[in-house]
């Protein structure tokens, strides 16, 4: 899949996005594959809540879908933001992406679908993971 079809499904998943509180709405496409070789793109948004913590960003509802239908390798991901500056990863879900490849591509996109490419590992400098747990 070419990196403008990601964001173009990122875009198009936050359409779905709840976001009565910051306005801000987050779509999240993310290419995954399984222990089969099978790859499938998990599309996800922001869902916020009158309790601030219980919302989910869009990345972390991607990914928790790709991981309950068994697919963790995660090899891409395009977020779109509802501005017109590209939107970025914010720490929890950098963190939350890092467990499952700390060299992830990230597509970071714009309202707009101007993006640009970064991998995870720039964008959480010195994260830990699996490897940090033995």
């Amino acid at each position: 899949m070419k990196d403008l079809e990601l964001v173009e499904l990122a875009l198009q998943a936050r359409k779905n996005a709840y976001a009565p509180y910051s306005k801000y709405n987050v779509g999240a496409a993310l290419i995954a594959e399984n222990d089969d070789g099978e790859e499938k793109v998990f599309l996800g948004c922001n869902v916020e809540n009158a309790s601030y913590p219980c919302g989910i960003c869009g990345e972390r509802t991607a990914a928790s879908k790709a991981v309950s239908e068994g697919f963790k390798r995660f090899k891409k991901i395009a977020i779109a933001g509802s501005s017109e500056e590209i939107c970025t990863p914010c720490g929890i879900c950098r963190q939350f992406l890092y467990e499952f490849n700390k060299n992830l591509t990230v597509l970071c996109a714009s309202s707009k679908g101007n993006f640009e490419e970064k991998k995870l590992n720039d964008l959480l400098m010195c994260g830990f993971g699996p490897e940090s747990m033995q």
